[in-house]
């Protein structure tokens, strides 16, 4: 799927209470798309990544986090406890998704997507860390990656360029 895929629209995803979602649902808006943890040292990044979504979201800006347990087990918690998590301690309210696997022969397919769409340092593919952050245009194409040490108020101006 991930091959043949021609926009992160072609993809099904799972909300964080494990129903179906197609990211053709986001069609027409902007997504800045992280694999989060819970436990990491740039978990605080949640408070910025819920400010761009407050700032932004009615100018069509979605922000998805995608919990990942993949770096250090940084992420052990369920789905439940995951998001009651980011709303209690950031006021998370952007939409959380499932916990996956962003790397290895189980990776979610969308995450291979953006990947090869967008590669980071050196034309690697592989995630290194949590909140890697991929910025996604109106189209539904990559168009940049973002370091996991990468403010999310740092990347407000490239926000800003697609919306």
């Amino acid at each position: 799927m991930a091959e043949t895929a021609q926009s992160v629209y072609d993809f099904t995803v799972n909300t964080i209470m494990g129903l179906p979602k197609s990211m053709a649902d986001y069609q027409g808006k902007v997504l800045l798309i992280v694999n989060t943890a819970s436990k990491c040292g740039f978990t605080p990044q949640f408070a910025g990544l819920e400010e761009l979504y407050k700032k932004y979201k009615d100018r069509g800006l979605v922000v998805l986090g995608f919990p990942c347990n993949q770096f250090a087990e940084q992420d052990p918690g369920s789905n439940e406890e995951i998001l009651s998590f980011c709303q209690v301690n950031y006021g998370v309210s952007f939409p959380m998704l499932d916990k996956i696997n962003v790397n290895g022969k189980d990776a979610h397919p969308l995450f291979e997507y953006i990947k090869r769409e967008a590669p980071g340092a050196l034309g690697l593919t592989a995630i290194k860390w949590n909140f890697t952050k991929f910025l996604v245009a109106r189209e539904g194409k990559v168009v940049k990656r973002f370091a996991p040490n990468s403010d999310p108020a740092s990347i407000a101006p490239d926000i800003e360029a697609l919306l």
